[in-house]
């Protein structure tokens, strides 16, 4: 019986880094994961738990594990099996190329959200140019930091409804050095929010209630509902939205939101009922899906 226990601990100590991450990809996959999510969680895991690049992995991965590996590694294997998004685990995500801290209390970055950030670089395109934008909703503060890290000369005016998002977002802020340049504010979307702007930007909640069982576990039971779900449709937010925006819009403003795949005919319709708007562009990410909408103000 010792025999078997000293061999045991032998194998736990000789077995490498790669052999863990391997036994952690396996258990990801029962747990449901994609094969692909899967193979990069427990690479980055074990990177973010190492301080390792990608290359310093690949190269010496082969290696007895550092001390302390183990233990720290299978306690953020074991979230992740939980179905706890990566992001919140590690505490960071990126967004428009920077590094972005966020934490239960805000929706996780998107790449498709970047298209606000693209679609406001083109109607601002002069880096020194003075810019008086909005960003409602700001969560992490990513489309108020990165806007301003473009801009150098814009003055924003960030609000979210909750009070733990907005702390995030200073964090952030300050990090990437333009807090001096943003005022956060605890608001209800349009409430009290001044003006007028050249723009307001937004990511509102649009996931509709009825959808709630359908989505990733990781979405579902993590991210912060308020920052998910639109009411029973998905649209009780973007109609506030868009009907209560035109007064906040110097005329040539413009109006960026994101919208839910398969609500750009209902974001059409819904523009072109409401008085002193035009709709400029539905913008479509790689995949040729409608994400953001350019609205102008008349």
């Amino acid at each position: 019986m010792s025999g078997e226990t000293l061999g045991g601990r032998e194998e736990l100590v000789t077995k490498s880094i790669h052999q863990h991450v391997a036994s952690a990809r396996g258990r990801f996959r029962e747990a449901g994961l994609s094969s692909q999510g899967a193979e990069l969680d427990a690479r980055l895991l074990a990177q973010f738990v190492l301080g390792w690049s990608a290359e310093r992995l690949i190269t010496c991965g082969h290696d007895p594990v550092p001390p302390d590996f183990v233990g720290k590694y299978d306690a953020l294997v074991e979230r992740r099996l939980g179905r706890e998004p990566y992001a919140y685990i590690v505490g960071q995500q990126e967004f428009w190329g920077l590094p972005f801290e966020v934490s239960p209390a805000v929706l996780i970055p998107r790449h498709e959200t970047e298209l606000i950030v693209e679609v406001a670089l083109e109607l601002f395109p002069e880096p020194g140019g003075s810019l008086k934008a909005a960003d409602l909703g700001t969560g992490s503060g990513c489309l108020a930091v990165a806007l301003a890290t473009e801009r150098p000369a814009a003055r924003i005016v960030a609000t979210d409804i909750s009070g733990a998002a907005l702390a995030v977002a200073r964090q952030n802020a300050a990090r990437h050095g333009v807090a001096d340049r943003i005022e956060f504010r605890c608001a209800d979307l349009l409430n009290d929010l001044g003006g007028p702007f050249d723009m307001i930007a937004c990511n509102p909640p649009y996931v509709a209630e009825r959808d709630r069982r359908g989505l990733q576990p990781e979405v579902r039971d993590h991210e912060p509902d308020v920052a998910l779900f639109g009411g029973a449709d998905g649209f009780h937010i973007v109609e506030r939205l868009v009907q209560g925006a035109s007064v906040y819009l110097r005329p040539g403003g413009y109006l960026l939101f994101e919208f839910g795949l398969g609500q750009d005919e209902r974001i059409e319709s819904l523009i072109a009922d409401t008085d002193n708007l035009g709709l400029r562009e539905l913008r479509r990410d790689l995949q040729g899906i409608a994400r953001t909408a350019v609205v102008e103000r008349m």
